[in-house]
């Protein structure tokens, strides 16, 4: 069984740590609350959200953006077009352009063998209507929508929807696909990701 201590809680020992001296063990439980408290625009989109797990991309080194994995209560299923809301989180470390992240997402499709070429060709359009410019900082939520499509937000507020299935499975496959290129981001996202029972 797993227990989920709240972030408040978590808040008010690392306070009483603090104040008797245990500096180390008060910094280490404030940074698992802070964690552990679930954005406002996942908590609106994913019930009872937490996080299964996070991790960092990097590029020929270069650390390109902080991943962090929201799931309900069921966890992440693959492969299921009836599964509940997931959301992805990015925390961009580099200024990027928008087009060159629909673009790259795209090759990314590409390489995991997902859609035709017209599909991908309409996909990348959709993304780079939707998708902004990033700087250090910016953070870009993409939510699931089981059998519907992607819902995405830039630091919080609403981007907009891309209303197709397929699409959805395809762009997040990205990151959870068995075959991604980024096989070690793969499964720091996913460590937490099995449903919880009490």
């Amino acid at each position: 069984m797993k227990m989920t201590v709240p972030a408040s809680s978590l808040r008010r020992i690392a306070s009483a740590l603090l104040l008797a001296g245990m500096l180390p063990f008060a910094a280490l439980l404030s940074n698992i609350a802070l964690a552990n408290t679930v954005p406002a625009h996942i908590r609106s989109e994913v019930q009872h959200a937490r996080l299964a797990g996070e991790g960092t991309f990097r590029w020929f080194g270069l650390k390109i953006y902080e991943a962090q994995l929201w799931v309900g209560e069921k966890g992440y299923i693959s492969d299921s077009p009836s599964g509940e809301k997931f959301a992805l989180n990015l925390r961009y470390a580099r200024s990027l352009y928008g087009a060159k992240i629909a673009e790259a997402s795209r090759e990314e499709m590409l390489k995991l063998g997902l859609g035709t070429e017209q599909q991908r060709t309409r996909w990348q359009a959709s993304m780079e209507t939707l998708f902004p410019d990033v700087e250090e900082g910016t953070q870009l939520t993409g939510i699931y929508l089981p059998g519907e499509g992607a819902r995405f937000y830039v630091d919080g507020k609403a981007l907009g929807d891309i209303r197709d299935a397929e699409f959805a499975r395809a762009f997040f496959a990205i990151w959870l696909d068995a075959n991604t290129t980024a096989q070690k981001l793969r499964a720091a996202l996913l460590a937490g990701a099995a449903p919880q029972h009490d």
